[in-house]
């Protein structure tokens, strides 16, 4: 099931299928996705945050953060997209667009399983950062 929804940064494909996504996207097909969560316990479950770094995971918006397991998470909170988190616990999520390519709301829509918004805005992606127990990487 391959969900379309304005997520916190931009137009977005949502689904607990990697494989799915990444045939979609014409991309290989074990290549990593990262994982929007809506709540903190469902973050428990996927990752252990270091504890040097759990202020700053809750304080950001907009951000992933890659775990010392190669889990790349974010949490989506204060949004209208968290309620969709809510009901699925946790999902894959990646831009409605070609691989490599600008968002097209032709390909989103006719891709998309189900059309969860009727208005979508193409925007920057999420900062991205990798931590370790020790030191935090700027990725993106």
């Amino acid at each position: 099931m391959i969900y379309l929804a304005q997520t916190d940064t931009t137009a977005g494909f949502l689904s607990k299928d990697l494989k799915e996504l990444n045939s979609i996207k014409n991309r290989p097909l074990n290549q990593p996705c990262l994982i929007c969560v809506s709540k903190f316990s469902a973050l428990k479950e996927l990752s252990r945050a270091p504890k040097k770094y759990k202020n700053l995971i809750r304080r950001t918006k907009k951000t992933t953060f890659i775990y010392p397991n190669s889990q790349a998470i974010r949490v989506v909170k204060d949004h209208p997209h968290a309620k969709l988190l809510d009901k699925l616990e946790w999902a894959y999520s990646t831009s409605a667009n070609p691989h490599k390519k600008g968002f097209d709301i032709e390909f989103a829509m006719a891709n998309a399983d189900i059309i969860i918004d009727t208005k979508f805005t193409p925007a920057p992606a999420s900062k991205i950062y990798k931590i370790s127990k020790t030191n935090i990487k700027k990725i993106r």
